[in-house]
């Protein structure tokens, strides 16, 4: 795909100075642009690399003001990162437009599905599915029973989507995501042995979610496990059965959450974190990379270590523990007998 400078800044609602009709075809870093690639510039960091980069357009803030001559054409915007962030989105836009059905797959007679869908090669449609317009089956996706997905939804290839599922619209689901496999529910008997629980709940995914690639969300033992609108996972991540994620909460790599846990809304969770289950997280809540949580957090708090604690007290904490040999010999040679 090739865009010229007028062209983008249209879409960006940007002023061109420089040739308009100069035209780029790929995306680079300011550091590494060449000809016929499209950067930007909006760390202050950044700035000699514009002035030696052979990138053919920069997307610069409007105040930007060059002490050298420059050779490339610029795109002057009210935001140069927010603007490239909007365009990066078009990109990935137009690069899945892709529609029709591909061959071979299978499509059960009962299923549905809406204008402009695209079904990709070996993508397997189980019975009562819908979907919705617009909506990407990549190839080798496995859709099971009575699975609804809303419109504009993204199922990337080599992903499964157990029975019942109900996924909303402009959603995004990577490779290798697995939803709706059953809970970890095992209940012991007098002999230690453990028997199955059966797992009869679903995975309710609302609208605008993204789950990363390899990760996996249970269905619920009874109702539903649930990720609110807005809610973005990284790759990697277990989410266990009956666990609900509030709105726009998002969540880092590695992370397990153990089952029947809350989450409350816009919170931030690190990567490797842990979290037991059948407790209570509340709103706006930071976790740091890889601590444990074992207790209900109230709103607001920022959280580190394991378990974790206070993200203030921890840093305190640390302090001394750092300290903590150079102390034991203080101590140590107070406590010596001293000679006569």
């Amino acid at each position: 795909m090739e865009f010229t400078a007028s062209q983008i800044a249209g879409i960006l609602e940007g002023d061109v100075e420089g040739n308009p009709e100069v035209a780029v075809h790929k995306l680079s870093k300011i550091e590494e642009g060449e000809a016929g690639s499209l950067t930007f510039l909006a760390n202050p960091k950044y700035t000699s690399f514009i002035y030696s980069t052979e990138a053919s357009i920069i997307i610069v803030n409007r105040d930007f003001v060059p002490d050298q001559q420059l050779k490339s054409t610029l795109i002057r915007v009210d935001d140069a990162y927010k603007s490239f962030s909007k365009l990066l989105a078009y990109y990935n836009q137009v690069k899945n437009t892709k529609s029709g059905i591909e061959n071979p797959v299978f499509i059960s007679e009962s299923a549905r599905y809406g204008e402009r869908v695209y079904l990709g090669a070996f993508s397997y449609i189980g019975n009562n599915v819908t979907l919705g317009a617009d909506v990407k089956i990549y190839p080798n996706v496995y859709i099971g029973d009575n699975v609804t997905i809303g419109d504009s939804t993204i199922v990337f290839a080599g992903a499964k989507i157990y029975s019942e599922t109900v996924i909303g619209r402009d959603c995004v689901i990577h490779s290798g995501v697995i939803l709706g496999a059953d809970g970890f529910g095992f209940t012991p008997d007098e002999n230690g042995e453990f028997s199955k629980v059966p797992q009869t709940g679903n995975v309710v995914l609302e609208d605008h979610v993204d789950v990363g690639a390899g990760t996996t969300i249970d269905r619920a033992t009874l109702g539903s496990t649930v990720l609110r609108r807005g809610v973005k996972l990284d790759n990697q991540i277990q989410i266990a059965h009956n666990v609900e994620i509030g709105e726009h909460t998002v969540i880092a790599a590695q992370t397990g959450i153990a089952g029947s846990t809350k989450i409350g809304k816009h919170c931030m969770i690190g990567g490797q974190v842990g979290i037991v289950g059948h407790i209570a997280i509340g709103d706006r809540v930071k976790i740091q990379a890889q601590s444990g949580i074992s207790r209900n957090i109230k709103d607001d708090e920022v959280l580190q270590g394991s378990p974790a604690m206070n993200y203030g007290d921890y840093n305190k904490s640390y302090v001394h523990f750092r300290n903590l040999p150079r102390l034991v010999q203080r101590i140590e040679n107070l406590e010596e007998p001293k000679g006569e």
